[in-house]
């Protein structure tokens, strides 16, 4: 009997959720943000309290989930849309100022906007694939942050050379630029869960954004204008104004030459890399897309409907 006391006594029986916020934070750290949101912020009250801690929401990438996910036509909606505005809202409040790292896709303007308004450190913004995000909004992201190293507005066609002008100006550590635009050759060449209409909204004169780029963005270190509409003109300014260049991506640049891509070149003494137009290939380029759920059942609840 007194065996059978002392073993009970040597076993712990330890209380998880009554863990210091600062060994949770340590604890969930580890986790990845899939993690994190699917299972240990439904675990008790103080787990989905350290869940908000600003040391685990500085920093937001959902990139490699859509890459590894296959094709859903459903992300191009407003609902899908609306789901991920909630998520990113959520962690730019609860980052209380420390969110530094932004890499998602299929937002809006409202929840670009919250960023621009609480987010001074962001340093990394890649908002890919957003047909609801504005150059009003980008203009705001240019004021409230003036860190930004990083941008990429690919696919993003609400997003003129007015923006880009605009964070070239106020965004003085701007190192890396990604503009990279959907190939209009062929039909069979698109994305098939990309809406046809948004294809046809491709921006047309890129010279224009050619020339912003040119002129406000000397600190330039990468640029990507895949399948832009630039000429050799847009060309030569960005080889007249961004002479700190190292690595340059111009596939599917049609519109211009390789005579106008080596004079341009010329000027480009730090040039390291230098994807040229080349021939299109007839394959298809679809990204896979798909069914990792952001939102599942349990995250239909008033606290998430921000």
């Amino acid at each position: 009997m007194a065996e059978e006391e002392e073993k009970s006594k040597s076993v712990q029986i330890h209380n998880w959720a009554e863990l210091t916020q600062l060994c949770l934070v340590n604890i969930l750290s580890n986790l990845s943000i899939e993690d994190r949101w699917r299972g240990a912020m439904f675990v008790c009250k103080s787990w989905l309290q350290a869940c908000k801690d600003p040391n685990l929401n500085s920093v937001i990438d959902l990139e490699a989930q859509f890459i590894e996910s296959v094709t859903e036509s459903s992300y191009w909606n407003r609902e899908f849309e609306s789901k991920i505005d909630s998520m990113v809202q959520s962690v730019v409040i609860w980052s209380d100022g420390s969110l530094n790292f932004v890499r998602v896709r299929h937002c809006s303007d409202r929840s670009v906007a919250l960023i621009a308004e609480r987010s001074p450190n962001l340093q990394v913004l890649s908002i890919q694939r957003c047909p609801h995000v504005t150059d009003e909004t980008i203009s705001k992201i240019a004021s409230g942050c003036p860190l930004l190293r990083e941008l990429d507005i690919s696919f993003c066609y609400q997003i003129s050379h007015k923006s880009i002008a605009l964070i070239g100006q106020h965004c003085p550590n701007l190192q890396i630029l990604r503009r990279n635009l959907m190939t209009q050759v062929s039909p069979s060449q698109q994305e098939p869960f990309v809406p046809r209409e948004y294809v046809d909204t491709c921006p047309q004169d890129g010279d224009s954004e050619a020339a912003a780029i040119g002129k406000f963005m000397a600190q330039l270190v990468q640029l990507e204008l895949q399948f832009s509409k630039l000429t050799n003109k847009g060309l030569a300014l960005i080889s007249e104004g961004c002479i700190n260049l190292e690595h340059l991506d111009l596939f599917g640049c049609t519109n211009v030459t390789s005579r106008d891509i080596a004079n341009a070149s010329s000027n480009l003494k730090q040039l390291k890399t230098l994807k040229k137009p080349t021939q299109l290939c007839l394959e298809s380029q679809t990204e896979r897309y798909g069914h990792w759920q952001l939102y599942d059942d349990r995250f239909q609840t008033d606290f998430f409907r921000i």
